[in-house]
This record gives C-alpha cells, sequence and structure tokens, in this order.
C-alpha cells in the first residue's frame, strides 16, 4: 500500500474534544446545547445511528433527546411533533433520522423543520442559502468530507475535484459547496454518476476524487490518477456480511496518495458535524441578533 490512510474516527474524535470544550463553555454561560432525534418506525440500520448519535451527544455534553415514533404514524402527526420540538427553546436541533415509512412526505417534512434549527441542512431553506453562499447549516456528510480533507492537510482550492454521485444528501451538495468562491472551496468540479459514459477518463483527471454512487467495485485502480485523495463515502453490505465502500480500497490504496477506508472514514465524520452545527444553533442563543443561521 502507498497511499496514507484518511482516519475518520481519529479526526471526528478530535472535532469532539473541540466540540465538548466550546459545549462547557456555553454551559458556563447557563446555555445547555439540546439536540432532539426523531426515529420513525423500528429500521434497524436506522436505531443503530440515532443510538450513535446519543452516545456523541453524551460524550460532549450535549442535551439530547429521542422520540421513538410508530411506523404507522400519519404524516400529521409527525409533522405536530416536529412543530412542537420547533418551539421547544430546550431544543437547538432537530434531526428526524431518514429513510421514514412511504406515508410521509420527505419534503413536507423537511419544510416543518425551523431553518434555525435545521441542523441536518435539509430543509429547502437551507439548501437554498446553501446554494446561495449565505449563511446556513451544511449537510453533515458533505461537511465532514470537507473538514476531513482540510484537516488532513489536502488543499482544495484550485484542485481538480470529481464525485461520482449525484443524490441529494452527499453528491450534489458536495459539488455546490466545493465550486463556491468561499474557504476551503474554489475547486473545479465535476459531478459523475453511474451513468456517464466512460466514466474513468472523468475519475482519471481527479486531484481529489469523491465516490457517493451506492454501488460496490464503482472505482477500480485503473479509474485512479497516481497520487489522488479519494474519499469513500459509501458503506455497503455484501451477502457475506462484510462492509465496504464504491471503492476497490485494495487496488486504489497502491495508487492514491491518501484514501479513506470503510468503516472509519467519512461515517464518524457525518455524526461529528452533526454535534459541530447543533453547537452552533446553540451558540445563537448568546447572540441572536448578531447572526443569522450560522455556516
Amino acid at each position: 500500500m502507498t497511499a496514507s490512510i484518511i482516519d475518520g474516527k481519529a479526526i471526528a474524535a478530535e472535532v469532539r474534544r473541540e466540540v465538548a470544550s466550546r459545549v462547557e463553555g456555553l454551559r458556563a454561560r447557563g446555555v445547555v446545547p439540546g439536540l432532539a432525534a426523531v426515529l420513525v418506525g423500528d429500521d434497524p440500520a436506522s436505531k443503530i445511528y440515532v443510538d450513535g448519535k446519543e452516545r456523541d451527544c453524551r460524550e460532549v455534553g450535549i442535551h439530547s433527546e429521542r422520540l421513538n415514533l410508530p411506523g404507522d404514524i400519519p404524516e400529521a402527526d409527525l409533522l405536530a411533533e416536529v412543530r412542537r420540538l420547533n418551539d421547544d427553546p430546550a431544543i437547538d436541533g432537530i434531526l428526524v433520522q431518514l429513510p421514514v415509512p412511504p406515508q410521509i412526505d420527505v419534503l413536507a417534512l423537511h419544510e416543518a423543520i425551523s431553518p434555525d434549527k435545521d441542523v441536518d441542512g435539509l430543509s429547502p431553506v437551507s439548501v437554498g442559502r446553501m446554494v446561495r453562499g449565505e449563511p446556513s447549516f451544511l449537510p453533515c456528510t458533505p461537511l465532514g468530507v470537507v473538514e476531513m480533507l482540510v484537516r488532513s492537510g489536502i488543499e482544495i482550492e484550485h484542485r481538480e475535484v470529481v464525485i461520482v454521485g449525484r443524490g441529494n444528501l452527499v453528491g450534489m451538495p458536495l459539488a455546490i459547496m466545493l465550486s463556491q468562491k468561499a474557504p476551503n472551496a474554489n475547486a473545479t468540479v465535476t459531478l459523475c454518476h453511474t451513468g456517464t459514459r466512460d466514466l474513468g477518463e472523468h475519475t482519471r483527471r481527479a486531484e481529489i476524487l469523491v465516490v457517493a454512487a451506492g454501488r460496490p467495485g464503482t472505482v477500480t485502480a485503473d479509474m485512479v490518477r497516481p497520487g489522488a485523495a479519494v474519499v469513500d463515502v459509501a458503506v455497503n453490505r455484501l451477502d457475506s456480511g462484510k462492509l465496504v465502500g464504491d471503492v476497490d480500497f485494495e487496488g486504489v490504496a497502491e495508487v492514491a496518495g491518501a484514501i479513506t477506508p470503510v468503516p472509519g472514514g467519512v461515517g464518524p465524520m457525518t455524526r461529528a458535524m452533526l454535534l459541530v452545527n447543533t453547537l452552533k444553533a446553540a451558540e445563537r442563543r448568546l447572540a441572536p441578533a448578531t447572526s443569522a443561521t450560522p455556516a
């Protein structure tokens, strides 16, 4: 292996320590950050994710509330719960774990979350502000990718970035974030997907390659520019039970300059960025007049 490992677990632990220090400062001033996690139904993976987010909150001193709602809850009842949380002064951030059951309109759900508490960065207002380059909560996974690159000393500005995957949760927002004229951005971004003709022709140009297609084996060693930084966002479970990303890790690690593992790469960073966004929401209580929703 020639590539250095971008250790998401270690970077996330560093972020949590920084968050814990800032939370301690807020508590000394009478502000206790609060995060509400809403889990609809009994999806096992969603339960594991929410359990992990609760542990993270305890570690850094953020107050955590959890709503376990039945999978057959009517949409109107779920939206009423979200609006109640909007009005709760003890709650700074609201997370509704996806996926939700089919009777729930995801757009209506995200529209119901106050932009000031949308720490997942998925509401139409948050997305619109992001596109315009205005202060907003940024989606946690793309934000985590950027944070990993920056803390690993990987320059983004003026670099050739290729993103494989155009989803609303990762690929599309990350392309917007990295192409903006802003710190830790200002890159030239190409957005590809599994339907892109001759995908390797694009990926071989990348100095930074981010893969979030949700398909194992999407990127192989011959598709990677020597020395490139490769970020594998996806987590796929094989029939054997093994967790893998979209990148052929063993092969690509012989070509790339840096690479994220799966698991232990982007996943821990997503949760860490949720804490960061919740902290920033709570900090607004001390200076509500000086800040719109913080970046």
